[in-house]
């Protein structure tokens, strides 16, 4: 089957319209990175999205912070507005972000990602090409050469691209993702069928090619490292080899929640997100 092609209807362009954030724009090599920059005087905290999060996607986390913080939203190479195309490894990926700060100059940002995202964090941290101030890595995917396969198939991941393609609602996504709150539903209904399905399949492939455990145990403090306590792609086992690897990073565990931290139990995993960036705050 043909591969659907990247496209987005003008309810989803509309709902930049709600969104209290300037789009900002940055080449990574030649490829085009777009960004939700909710401004203000604060910390930057530059955020890094998951597999199928096109940044709109992180609005209602990302509002939330910004009485702590500078929130800057990133559409990942391949997602929401940001050109798809060349490879997407983690260093790849975390060229992309080490642009990001620079082009826009950002001053010792923190860097949170969620999923793909916290992944993308951790590499970008241990290259040390742009200084940071540290790292919140929201359930990375622990998947990896000898760990067993990443817990959703890639299948499950481009079935829900093929419904968004077609033209999907929330009400069909909620089948999907039953917790969510409505909004959100109705945003990955309109903002899915941005995400290049390339992008998915090759990063699909990295979680289970790209042994994150690689890099972890090099990542400079002060660093912390949050997991949904039902979460199947960080569990309990794997939270406690992250602790064995690196004693120095806070380790939390957030109740209710699956993979999806914040659509699955909002209020404690931005009360644990919270807390986790204070001591970042200087």
């Amino acid at each position: 089957m043909t591969p659907p092609d990247r496209c987005l209807p003008q309810s989803a362009l509309a709902d930049l319209a709600d969104v209290p954030a300037t789009s900002r724009w940055v080449r990574s090599g030649a490829t085009r990175l777009h960004l939700l920059d909710y401004g203000g005087p604060g910390i930057p905290l530059l955020v890094l999205p998951g597999i199928t999060s096109p940044a709109v996607t992180m609005d209602f986390v990302a509002r939330e912070l910004s009485d702590l913080v500078r929130p800057l939203v990133l559409d990942v190479r391949g997602r929401g507005l940001s050109d798809g195309g060349g490879s997407y490894t983690l260093e790849e990926y975390a060229e992309d972000v080490e642009a990001v700060v620079t082009g826009l100059g950002l001053d010792r940002p923190i860097l949170f990602g969620h999923s793909m995202g916290a992944r993308i964090a951790a590499v970008t941290a241990v290259r040390g090409k742009v200084a940071l101030r540290g790292t919140v890595l929201g359930d990375p995917p622990m998947s990896g050469p000898g760990r067993g396969p990443y817990p959703t198939p890639l299948e499950a991941f481009l079935a829900q691209l093929a419904q968004a393609a077609r033209g999907t609602d929330a009400e069909e996504v909620s089948r999907s993702w039953p917790r969510w709150p409505r909004r959100e539903q109705e945003l990955r209904a309109r903002w899915l069928a941005s995400c290049d399905a390339e992008a998915i399949a090759a990063t699909h492939r990295g979680f289970e090619t790209e042994d994150f455990f690689d890099w972890w145990p090099s990542v400079p403090g002060p660093t912390a490292l949050l997991y949904g306590a039902d979460s199947p792609v960080v569990t309990a086992v794997g939270a406690a080899e992250a602790a064995r690897l690196l004693p120095s990073a806070v380790i939390g565990s957030i109740p209710d929640a699956g993979h999806m931290l914040f659509w699955d139990s909002g209020h404690a995993a931005l009360t644990a997100l919270r807390e986790a960036l204070r001591p970042m705050l200087t």
